[in-house]
């Protein structure tokens, strides 16, 4: 169902220019287009439908928070129905896992996604049943709060491409404000928890999850989480459980925004 509900921000002045400059999405049928993201994988949750997830250790995934909860009622899915299918293209993945542990952000609460707080906090971490040791699969590092006007990209699955991940390899940060950056980077249901990225030194960095589809001035816009104070406080949780995570995180700048939106 679509529920849309304006977030109580500063306005946000969309310009065409940026929405010009962004490239197209691409799907990642070959094995060569597909190299550089295997550590992005589909996250088949419940037996009910799906979402994106990323590694950012070979036994952790990134994703958005909301994934983890059942929409109808409300209610914490049970971790064990969620697998994780890292690299999943055309029937196949390089590795499958299941889901041992799952932690979502102390703050978030699925009443509030439709909010600024509520995107802020839309993450959880995912600690898979074995490591994913395939030397294809590259774990991401992760970054944090891009500059406004930035470029970034996101690779993500979604409605109508359940089957293959999609590559837009150029969108913009357009504002950030409160933890929640907005990007015109393309997403649809099944995008939720998708990595928004920016390259570093020819490497790509996770700077955002993809936490919910918007509507700026008539333009398609997306929502997610910066990363830095809610990801450090997810991982405080998950070694707190006993859990044990290696990856750095670098840094960066921030902004302000304004939006009206819904879950993809």
């Amino acid at each position: 169902m679509r529920r849309w509900m304006a977030l109580s921000l500063m306005a946000l002045v969309v310009t065409s220019t940026a929405f010009a400059q962004d490239a197209r999405l691409r799907r990642l049928n070959s094995g060569d287009d597909a190299r550089p993201w295997e550590a992005v994988g589909r996250l088949n949750v419940g037996g009910t439908g799906f979402c994106t997830g990323a590694l950012i250790a070979p036994k952790m995934v990134l994703t958005a928070a909301h994934c983890l909860f059942d929409k109808t009622t409300g209610d914490r899915i049970d971790h064990t129905e969620i697998e994780f299918l890292a690299g999943w293209r055309n029937g196949r993945a390089l590795a499958y896992r299941t889901v041992r542990r799952a932690v979502v952000h102390p703050d978030y609460a699925l009443a509030d996604h439709l909010s600024s707080d509520g995107v802020r906090n839309d993450l959880a971490l995912l600690e898979l049943d074995h490591p994913v040791r395939d030397g294809k699969i590259k774990p991401f590092l992760t970054a944090t709060r891009p500059r406004r006007g930035s470029q970034v990209g996101v690779v993500s699955y979604g409605k109508g491409r359940a089957e293959a991940p999609s590559l837009q390899e150029i969108c913009h940060v357009l504002a950030q404000q409160d933890g929640v950056l907005v990007t015109s980077c393309s997403v649809d249901f099944g995008s939720s928890g998708a990595p928004i990225f920016v390259v570093h030194d020819g490497e790509p960095h996770i700077v955002s999850v993809v936490s919910a589809k918007a509507e700026v001035d008539g333009e398609a816009v997306s929502l997610g989480t910066s990363l830095g104070a809610p990801l450090a406080r997810l991982q405080a949780e998950m070694v707190a459980q006993k859990g044990v995570i290696t990856q750095r995180v670098q840094a960066g700048a921030r902004n302000d925004t304004g939006a009206k939106f819904l879950k993809p």
